[in-house]
């Protein structure tokens, strides 16, 4: 009953400080939380502690937040999830099912679909595609990737750490990187399709 009571009381305090929430109830905070002004919050959203949000963000629903701070003009989720250490600049964007890390993503930068970044740097207007995952940890460390600004990196692609993508690289769908790529260069690892003709399948 104490626990109801708290969130209810923290809710009140969020409301009136202008905080936009569709559906309160399903909204939880943490005492140490902090809010800016012109917020949304869509239902079922958690905010664990340390969390910090500046001004004009949105947070969509089922995401959840700790030990994370976000600046102006961020867009998070629906179903994201931001851990410790985490740090989303100006107007930068994490989507749908993304899982942040002790990272940093830079101003203007987007993560936006299915991903997963730990121990890493992102720079500005960072293009990080659907299904991309840093291999921060190789069984005994974590390791950091350094991906610097106006990098795109395809989907589905593995970047395995320690590794840092220079300014304005571009890295191919599908590929592994396991080596740092030189600025202004596109970076491929993928195997050549082989098609076998008339192919019957074993019965």
């Amino acid at each position: 009953m104490k626990q109801i009571n708290i969130q209810e009381n923290l809710r009140k305090k969020f409301i009136k400080k202008g905080v936009k929430m569709i559906a309160p109830e399903t909204v939880f905070f943490s005492k140490d939380t902090v809010i800016g002004k012109n917020v949304s919050i869509e239902p079922y959203v958690v905010i664990g502690k340390k969390v910090k949000i500046y001004n004009n963000v949105i947070i969509h629903s089922f995401s959840h937040l700790e030990d994370t701070k976000i600046e102006n003009n961020v867009r998070v989720g629906p179903y994201a999830r931001l851990r410790p250490g985490t740090v989303l600049k100006l107007g930068s964007r994490v989507g749908n099912f993304v899982e942040v890390k002790k990272s940093t993503i830079g101003k203007g930068s987007k993560v936006n679909h299915l991903s997963y970044l730990g121990d890493s740097h992102l720079g500005k207007k960072v293009n990080i595609g659907a299904g991309t995952i840093t291999c921060n940890y190789d069984g005994i460390k974590k390791n950091k990737t350094n991906i610097k600004d106006n990098v795109f990196v395809g989907s589905n692609s593995s970047l395995v750490a320690p590794v840092t993508l220079n300014e304005n690289s571009i890295i191919g769908a599908g590929s592994v990187i396991t080596k740092n790529v030189s600025r202004k260069s596109l970076a491929l690892t993928r195997s050549t399709q082989a098609e076998v003709k008339n192919y019957n399948r074993k019965k």
